[in-house]
């Protein structure tokens, strides 16, 4: 299986904090953030990776290299216009070939088994497969059924709908692509995978959800950067 980093955003939502770094180069505790989700493909025997990069990328492609002392072999795709979350994976269907593909979001800071999701896709032949994890008033809001294949992937849902006041099942940021579903991945530009992948083909493909098996935080805010350095320091993720 190969993976794909998305590093290509700007990371506004940080302010000072990225003003001059890419947000996948922030420190965690003394190593770049990018850092940590490339030893864990790396303890997860996913060792193929490509990352896209935009924002200061050649920060990022100078740091990383080719990732050999992390355990991996990277390979970058430079975009000089922003493709969207879709986009970018389209753009790779030569690269993956007939593979599945693991994406992730450049943003998390993750201490998971990726291996377990891996196995839980094959087992049920999904198209796709999301971690998911539970947070009210997040910007998805997923239903699954007993077997754990979503029923119902509502984006950026109305503050009115119910499951975006309770603790509902949300996109998690990690994903399980087969080729079945990446051909799906229409032409238009920009295109983002939860807005224009899997909510409109919820109910035309097998997707099914991987309920989140340990620490994940989204770095999107000055707090959430602080809870994530914190986590380092408090044992809850291991460091590259």
């Amino acid at each position: 299986m190969k993976a794909l980093i998305l590093c290509a955003g700007f990371g506004t939502r940080l302010g000072a904090l990225t003003s001059g770094i890419p947000k996948p180069l922030l420190p965690i505790e003394g190593e770049p953030l990018v850092g940590y989700t490339l030893a864990l493909l790396a303890r997860s025997n996913v060792t193929d990776v490509t990352i896209n990069l935009h924002y200061l990328g050649p920060l990022i492609e100078a740091y990383v290299g080719g990732g050999e002392r992390f355990g991996v072999n990277v390979s970058y795709v430079n975009e000089e216009i922003l493709l969207g979350t879709a986009g970018t994976v389209r753009s790779l269907a030569t690269s993956f070939a007939d593979d599945d593909a693991l994406v992730v979001y450049g943003d998390l800071l993750l201490d998971v088994d990726l291996p377990a999701m891996i196995a839980h896709h094959r087992e049920r032949e999904a198209s796709g497969t999301l971690m998911l994890h539970k947070r009210a008033r997040s910007n998805s809001a997923v239903t699954i059924d007993q077997e754990s294949r979503i029923t119902s992937f509502r984006e950026r849902p109305d503050s009115s709908d119910a499951t975006s006041r309770v603790d509902a099942w949300v996109n998690s940021g990690v994903a399980i692509l087969s080729p079945r579903l990446r051909a799906r991945i229409t032409a238009t530009m920009p295109s983002d995978l939860p807005r224009d992948l899997y909510a409109p083909l919820v109910d035309r493909e097998p997707l099914f959800g991987f309920p989140l098996n340990g620490y994940r935080c989204a770095i999107d805010s000055p707090e959430r950067y602080e809870e994530a350095c914190g986590a380092v320091r408090a044992g809850r993720v291991r460091r590259p």
